[in-house]
């Protein structure tokens, strides 16, 4: 894993610059992190590339890295069928956590169209914004539902349309 992730971000260098990715290895998974304006250009590249052809997004999945640290990451679990290749991307979003001001990323449903779902799941539960997804809207919560419930910051609604919640 350590051999791949280190050749996809020479090849990441060479394309956009050394500063297109940094590798972390401090968890379970060394994963590349990825500056958000060059998400999608990453993506197509890595995509297309011939010595990776990551052809399948199998998961976008949000993190809240909690009130003090005032950022969210978004994190693409990607996969090379042909190749048995995986590779996690993250990209790193500041937030001040108003609820008029979502972290953004650019879509990458233009890359794969898995992401569609994963990023209205993300957008539902944590407030990411993609910009450029073709139908961002809430996916399992009611559309006039207040707030993110999968922030740390959220607080549960004790009432819904009249409904007690709790």
């Amino acid at each position: 894993m350590e051999e791949l992730i280190i050749r996809v971000k020479t090849l990441l260098a060479a394309q956009f610059g050394d500063e297109a990715a940094t590798i972390e290895s401090s968890g379970l998974q060394p994963a590349l992190v990825v500056e958000s304006l060059l998400l999608r250009q990453v993506c197509l590249f890595l995509r297309d590339h011939v010595d990776t052809y990551f052809d399948f997004l199998s998961c976008i999945s949000a993190v809240d890295d909690g009130v003090p640290a005032g950022t969210f990451t978004v994190v693409y679990h990607l996969a090379s069928i042909p190749y048995n290749y995986q590779l996690t991307l993250k990209v790193i979003v500041p937030n001040d956590r108003r609820l008029d001001n979502l972290p953004s990323v650019p879509s990458v449903s233009s890359v794969w169209r898995t992401a569609d779902w994963h990023e209205r799941e993300a957008f539902d539960l944590m407030g990411i914004y993609f910009e450029g997804h073709p139908d961002l809207r809430r996916i399992l919560l009611p559309e006039d539902w207040e707030g993110y419930p999968l922030r740390k910051d959220y607080e549960d609604a004790e009432m819904y349309h009249g409904i007690p919640i709790k």
